[in-house]
């Protein structure tokens, strides 16, 4: 990988150089990816689950309203 980043970073291909520092600075990262298990993906989906529910819910004046539907969709999560 070292050989590409550095081929990458040397050639006149702005989009190349672009991905060689991209890669660069996050290559740590990008490596953790692999050998760990953790991931956001419930943060992710309880996200996706409240920008459905705002598109749906358009209409709802009152803050207090909101919140406690958002409440509500997950109180029986861990339930499930």
């Amino acid at each position: 990988m070292a050989d590409w980043i550095n081929w990458a970073y040397n050639c006149d291909i702005p989009q190349f150089v672009k991905c060689a520092k991209t890669m660069m600075n996050w290559l740590t990262g990008i490596l953790n990816s692999f050998t760990t298990t953790i991931t956001n993906g419930f943060t992710e989906g309880c996200n996706n689950k409240i920008k459905v529910l705002k598109r749906n819910a358009y209409g709802f004046r009152n803050f207090k309203r909101f919140r406690n539907r958002i409440l509500h969709i997950f109180a029986y999560q861990s339930e499930k």
